[in-house]
């Protein structure tokens, strides 16, 4: 038995676990891995491996208790031990999002629910209840924004990005960060997306909806979530269902300006798609992971739609410029040896 395998052994034995059948469930682009739980009684409950010092489940444990004390289905937390990153989660079942619109379920009740939920984590947030997490400040947003120049950049060219080219591209992300900021801040799950949403069998109302992978939680601008949600890496989204989510999100805050909530969703969209962009092919060259690599030109899709948009010309001119359309695809890359 391996090191690991005796903490996790001694870990479930604590916990009243120990004689459980395992079955692992499919992973994520991060290093934790996830075990159903299923006692001879019939009772499951689900093992989340977070070996540190890849990660830390601290942050998780805390927002999962934010969450449910804001009446959100976030995992009742059975037993842990965060030192050595491991945690017992309740089941919430199997019925992700993605597998249930893979199964045919209809689009649209799914997506107004998580659309729900975004309309009542805004309203219920309250700054105080969340001063143990960080500010999604410039600096973070500036650091995602450059894993595109890091690591898509030298996959396409053959080498690193000239400094002055660098900092040039993120001087323009700089200025437009102030026009991100436009609509107030709240909590910011940030993997908001259907691979992370479950229905929550025997649930009713916003507490059907289970949340998942929240623990890089930050306080951020609202608009963030929603185009998480509706710029999706992994799925394609009908333009008529996002122009309705986004209105049933708007209707719902009469008071914001929606010419500056646009302009936000669209420059944090950009944002986020050229961190995708970045991060797909570092899990690629760094980490030997290619199955991300079929879903860039996607991200090239949406950040192409995004940058559509009049305030972020600067930054469609300068890609046009570095990255043309024809560079914008499948890179080139190779594990690393």
């Amino acid at each position: 038995m391996s090191e690991r395998a005796a903490v996790i052994d001694r870990f479930l034995g604590q916990a009243g676990w120990r004689d459980a059948q395992h079955e692992p469930l499919p992973g994520d682009a991060s290093f934790r891995r996830y075990v159903r739980l299923r006692s001879a009684e019939k009772r499951t409950a689900i093992l989340m491996d977070a070996p540190p010092p890849q990660e830390n489940v601290r942050a998780y444990l805390a927002v999962a208790r934010l969450l449910r004390r804001m009446g959100f289905s976030a995992p009742t937390i059975f037993n842990q031990d965060a030192e050595h990153g491991l945690l017992l989660l309740e089941d919430l079942g199997d019925e992700t999002y993605t597998w249930l619109l893979a199964r045919g379920d209809a689009e649209e009740p799914l997506y107004a629910l998580a659309v729900d939920v975004l309309v009542a984590l805004a309203r219920r947030f309250a700054p105080k209840d969340a001063k143990f997490l960080p500010a999604y400040d410039d600096q973070r947003l500036l650091d995602e924004v450059a894993l595109l120049a890091d690591w898509y950049w030298p996959s396409i060219v053959g080498g690193p990005i000239d400094p002055a080219l660098r900092a040039e591209y993120l001087a323009l992300w700089q200025d437009l960060l102030p026009a991100a900021r436009s609509n107030p801040a709240t909590l910011v799950l940030r993997d908001y997306h259907v691979d992370n949403l479950m229905r929550v069998r025997n649930r009713s109302g916003l507490l059907e909806c289970g949340l998942l992978d929240f623990q890089d939680a930050v306080i951020g601008p609202r608009s963030y979530d929603l185009v998480s949600l509706l710029e999706d890496a992994r799925r394609d989204v009908t333009p008529d269902l996002v122009v309705r989510m986004k209105e049933r999100y708007l209707a719902a805050f009469p008071e914001l300006d929606r010419a500056a909530f646009e302009a936000s969703y669209a420059i944090l969209g950009a944002q986020r798609n050229a961190k995708i962009v970045g991060i797909f092919t570092r899990l690629c060259v760094r980490d030997g992971k290619p199955q991300y690599l079929v879903h860039i030109p996607r991200v090239w899709r949406l950040l192409q739609q995004d940058l559509a948009h009049p305030a972020l010309a600067p930054m469609a001119a300068w890609l046009a410029r570095h990255i043309p359309e024809s560079e914008r695809g499948i890179p080139p890359c190779r594990p690393a040896a």
